[in-house]
């Protein structure tokens, strides 16, 4: 009977035994948890999603324009609009007549003293008597920085920079505007035009470890897009496919940043120096 109980005792602790071990890994699994706030930098990933900011609130009281106009001063119809490259955030505001939003914020955050700005341009240099121009001003009005912007070969996305002779200080919003005028001889033309707010803001100390830490440079630009700074994900992820214009993995990359603040209709353009 000892020896019967014995060989009983054995059999029931030995599936306990190997139960427990099984579950194990499944536990230390669970205690793997993603970084607070954004991206792992160890974490490779392809797809970078733009995160609105909680802070600041907005950039500026007056809303921006992501889209431009139609046709006008006889400029010509065109399938798709000039466009910033830019998030837009619809406010809360409603017309009595339409229901509807009728303002938002156009903007977007950066930590560079002399950021890019992106824009699709639909019109072409090959318009008789057509011009671009970039103008950034102060958040008094001022004009500090009005250049002449030559029109693209063909529609696709252009980068404006800012001269060497302008910089943005730290904690300070600027609005920044692109025109087309397509009939520089009418003095009565009037631009087709996209308008937006930028600030510079610095790094908190977390974030500026994940990008020390990130390897690959589509780790930085999903780092910034995770934490808000539009910019400079935007203008990392425009070189990378500058120097790799066949990589599709980059492309999607792109696709991707755009269309997670609904720039679907301009995702695919090209590229155009």
């Amino acid at each position: 009977m000892l020896t019967i109980a014995l060989i009983l005792s054995s059999l029931t602790y030995y599936p306990a035994k190997v139960t427990a071990q099984t579950q194990q890994p499944a536990t230390t699994k669970q205690l793997v948890q993603p970084t607070k706030g954004g991206i792992s930098p160890q974490q490779r990933t392809s797809q970078p999603v733009f995160v609105f900011p909680k802070t600041p609130v907005r950039l500026s009281p007056v809303s921006g324009r992501r889209r431009g106009m139609g046709s006008r001063g006889n400029c010509p119809a065109v399938q798709t609009a000039l466009t910033a490259l830019i998030p837009l955030r619809e406010e809360q505001k409603v017309s009595k007549q339409t229901d509807k939003s009728i303002s938002g914020i156009v903007g977007g955050l950066t930590t560079s003293e002399r950021p890019t700005f992106w824009f699709y341009v639909p019109y072409t240099q090959d318009l008789a008597n057509s011009s671009g121009e970039f103008i950034l001003q102060d958040s008094a009005g001022n004009d500090i920085s009005k250049n002449a912007i030559a029109l693209p070969p063909k529609p696709g996305v252009i980068g404006v920079s800012l001269p060497s002779n302008t910089s943005l200080q730290v904690g300070k919003t600027y609005r920044w505007y692109l025109k087309v005028r397509c009939n520089q001889q009418q003095t009565a033309s009037v631009p087709i035009y996209v308008e937006g707010d930028i600030q510079r803001v610095n790094l908190d100390s977390r974030v500026m470890q994940q990008l020390e830490a990130a390897v690959d440079p589509a780790q930085k630009v999903a780092i910034y897009a995770a934490n808000g700074i539009w910019f400079d994900s935007l203008t990392m992820l425009a070189q990378l496919r500058q120097k790799n214009p066949n990589d599709a993995s980059v492309a999607e990359d792109w696709q991707s940043l755009l269309r997670s603040v609904n720039l679907d209709n301009v995702a695919t353009a090209p590229l155009v120096k």
